[in-house]
């Protein structure tokens, strides 16, 4: 694998809009997508069965769209021993992060009404679990508990089928273990299309949350309008900003590792230590190209390396160092942050109890981790009682300003008698 080394010696906007323009970006495969989607809205079950056939099994039929219920069963009884055990963890710190970020409901009280802000979740979401390269049942984890914690009633996870036509047993049982309602056999842009419009097997849903490739979140930007999305969680990138004294092996096996995810993965090393730098390189070039793109980028203090950090705004940020670390407050543009020299980026892939479908291609400027909050509304709940001709007179006057009278109107129709004053005095 190739890590070329760079220098920031301008503007860090510059410099990270050149890293981001190392990988396509979703404009590459619009017109493609939507003819997929409008494909797939026409033809329900048979076009989803075409494309799966193409995109998915490479040929090879597929087993039926729908998981039967035994077969979830049968996979969550054959799970290694160990890896049930990991997932268990998994869905139980996910799950107590989740409950974390849950909110009643708040009342803002005014000398004659009340507002309550309220939350209710969608009742149906949809799970987008990648496929290709490897099975993700710890993305199984990371949507369904989401969804459950937030009191989404039906849960239906889709991930696409190999070459066999049938999803990965681990898969399957995490499924299963995590609480999925219901499992389908679909992936790529398709898949997005027949969980927001429903085909004669695929029920529709209210959101589809999830990583993938281009043309998955292609697919969600695209049928964003009709269903809820949680926003880009496209191909993986990382920064790790480290200091001089930072041990380079770990770090270089953080940033392999996210390079795992193969192409259209960005993976940046930035420092003031050209040593620390020189040896992340060669490590990286030791390993296995994945398709992955690796840049090590040298500054001349740590003030300049956030600030190109904060311009990227990275999908994973590492922080590793004494001067690196004194930084953490200071990030407001990450996906997520991983401080200290143990808190690698795996941990949150994992275990640690964050989101890891969280936004990428620079998205971090304005989205969030996944949580409950992608599947709950939020609303108002008005109740005026005495001060109704107060807000009447005060409201009346803006309405008619805009040209609207009969919201004059019906707001001073409420207007009670013992209300009513003399506007001369």
């Amino acid at each position: 694998m190739q890590s070329d080394h760079l220098t920031l010696a301008g503007d860090p906007a510059v410099l990270a809009a050149e890293l981001r323009a190392l990988v396509p970006g979703p404009e590459s495969i619009q017109d493609d997508v939507a003819e997929i989607i409008a494909r797939v809205r026409a033809g329900g079950d048979d076009v989803l069965r075409y494309f799966t056939r193409q995109f998915d099994t490479g040929g090879p039929q597929p087993a039926a769209l729908q998981v039967p219920e035994a077969e979830l069963d049968t996979a969550l009884e054959r799970l290694e021993p160990l890896v049930r055990d990991g997932l268990e963890h998994a869905i139980e710190n996910v799950g107590r992060v989740a409950q974390a970020a849950l909110h009643s409901d708040r009342a803002v009280q005014f000398p004659g009404h009340e507002v309550i802000l309220r939350e209710a979740p969608v009742r149906r979401a949809g799970v987008y679990v990648p496929g290709g390269r490897a099975p993700y049942p710890s993305t199984v984890v990371m949507g369904t508990v989401s969804a459950r914690v937030a009191g989404v009633q039906e849960v239906a996870v889709c991930a696409p089928p190999g070459p066999n036509g049938e999803l990965d047993p681990v898969v399957l049982g995490a499924c299963r273990l995590s609480g999925a309602s219901v499992v389908y056999r679909m992936g790529g842009a398709h898949a997005i299309a027949a969980l927001a419009y429903g085909t004669q097997t695929v029920r529709a849903v209210d959101v589809i949350v999830g990583p993938g490739n281009l043309y998955v979140q292609e697919a969600k930007r695209q049928v964003f309008g009709v269903v809820g999305i949680d926003g880009f969680a496209g191909p993986s990138d990382l920064i790790v900003i480290a200091a001089a004294d930072a041990d380079p092996e770990p770090l270089a096996l953080d940033l392999l590792a996210q390079a795992e995810h193969g192409p259209g993965t960005l993976v940046i090393g930035i420092s003031d230590s050209p040593e620390l730098l020189a040896a992340l390189g060669a490590r990286i070039d030791d390993a296995p190209d994945t398709g992955a793109v690796a840049r090590l980028v040298q500054v001349s203090e740590l003030e300049h390396a956030l600030a190109l950090a904060e311009a990227f705004a990275p999908e994973h940020l590492q922080l590793v160092g004494e001067g690196p670390q004194a930084l953490a407050r200071r990030v407001s543009r990450a996906g997520c942050v991983f401080v200290g020299a143990d808190s690698g980026t795996a941990f949150g892939d994992y275990i640690a109890g964050s989101n890891h479908v969280l936004p990428t291609n620079g998205a971090a400027r304005f989205a969030s981790a996944l949580s409950p909050a992608q599947f709950r509304r939020s609303f108002s709940e008005v109740r005026i009682g005495d001060g109704v001709g107060e807000l009447a007179r005060e409201a009346a006057p803006v309405a008619r300003a805009e040209g609207f009278e009969l919201h004059a109107r019906s707001m001073e129709a409420r207007i009670r008698d013992n209300d009513r004053h003399d506007p001369s005095g």
